[in-house]
């Protein structure tokens, strides 16, 4: 069983809304949609699922065409961030709902039900109409619809945004667990690199309605084919500095000289940008071969246990992620420690030329 989108297309108006996609997503598979917001996601999961037409280009499942094909003749279960439930039916019938159409026999739908109400903690609720729930509750109902249903594919539109930190991160355990034992294709939609992390699987990334880059997760972190994929792929994005290489060295506008490491010395002579995660931009010095930056405070966000410290370096404007409250005023000079090994080499026109030791991209 397989999902094949081949150059795929939507376009409204004037506005392109997705841009000659192609992928292909095998059963039991986990495939995360990873982009900002308007970036394409919940229009890339409609075409999946037949809700919309693309413009051009086919939907293939299972080796057939099935890009006219209506949503309601396709075995497809969706859920989204703005959860939808039947208000007039108890929780237990909302759950039950799509077994119930599919002709179910009774005790089947109650052991089913029973059992998607017990992973999603569900089971003194089942009596209760949606209105009677809190958002997160109602979130859980909609995904234990999606659960009992059975579907070969299962579209989960950024499905934990309304729960509590807790179950968040059960589910995020559990749910890929759940639909690939089933045999179903996975797809879920998010705009946060950690939750993507976090799950695995497959990633692509999407930038204006086009996917950068499609593969296991930890490649696409680890080597991300351009910039854009580089800043859609960090939380908070990543730190770009222009640069020429000479000779095994980089050498900024500002003076700057970064002796590269083994990895990146054999590159040619010429133009490139160096990219580096605010993880990877320290406030002290930790290794030996550090190099320190003159760089000027522009704002400082604590989160308590980290902080997100904005700094200006020339014409560029970075972050450095720093554990701890650091109660820093803005006009601040700062010293800034980067480690060469650290850093991703684009060309001139944004590709990847050269990542960091799998060990120290991580």
């Amino acid at each position: 069983m397989s999902l094949v989108l081949d150059a795929v297309s939507k376009v409204v108006g004037r506005s392109t809304h997705i841009a000659d996609v192609s992928l292909a997503l095998e059963a039991g598979s986990l495939n995360v949609l990873l982009g900002p917001t308007l970036s394409g996601k919940t229009t890339l999961m409609r075409i999946m699922a037949g809700l919309e037409p693309p413009t051009s280009g086919r939907v293939l499942f299972e080796g057939h065409d099935v890009t006219g094909v209506p949503v309601r003749r396709r075995n497809v279960a969706m859920v989204y961030q703005q959860f939808i439930n039947y208000p007039a039916l108890s929780v237990y019938e909302n759950i039950a709902s799509p077994l119930r159409v599919a002709g179910r026999p009774k005790s089947e739908i109650d052991s089913r039900v029973m059992e998607a109400a017990r992973l999603l903690r569900l089971e003194p609720m089942l009596e209760r109409t949606p209105l009677e729930l809190s958002g997160g509750q109602q979130q859980r109902t909609a995904l234990a619809r999606a659960l009992v249903k059975n579907a070969s594919l299962v579209l989960l539109d950024e499905p934990l945004a309304n729960l509590d930190y807790k179950l968040r991160e059960e589910l995020r355990e559990e749910l890929p667990k759940i639909f690939a034992a089933a045999g179903a294709i996975l797809v879920y939609a998010t705009t946060e690199p950690s939750e993507a992390l976090l799950l695995g699987g497959n990633t692509a990334t999407l930038h204006e309605g086009r996917v950068t880059q499609f593969g296991r997760t930890l490649d696409v972190y680890r080597q991300p084919v351009d910039q854009r994929t580089a800043a859609v792929f960090s939380d908070p994005p990543m730190n770009f500095l222009k640069a020429d290489i000479r000779g095994g060295v980089a050498c900024t506008p500002e003076g700057i000289v970064l002796p590269l490491p083994p990895t990146h010395a054999a590159l040619p002579d010429g133009a490139a940008v160096l990219g580096f995660r605010p993880d990877h931009l320290h406030l002290q010095r930790r290794d030996a071969g550090s190099v320190a930056l003159a760089a000027t405070v522009a704002v400082v966000e604590i989160t308590g246990s980290e902080s997100f410290v904005h700094v200006t370096h020339g014409g560029a404007r970075w972050i450095a992620l720093a554990h701890g409250v650091h109660d820093l005023r803005p006009g601040t000079p700062i010293e800034v420690h980067l480690d060469p090994r650290r850093i991703f080499l684009f060309d001139a026109a944004g590709q990847l030329l050269s990542a960091p030791e799998r060990a120290e991209a991580a």
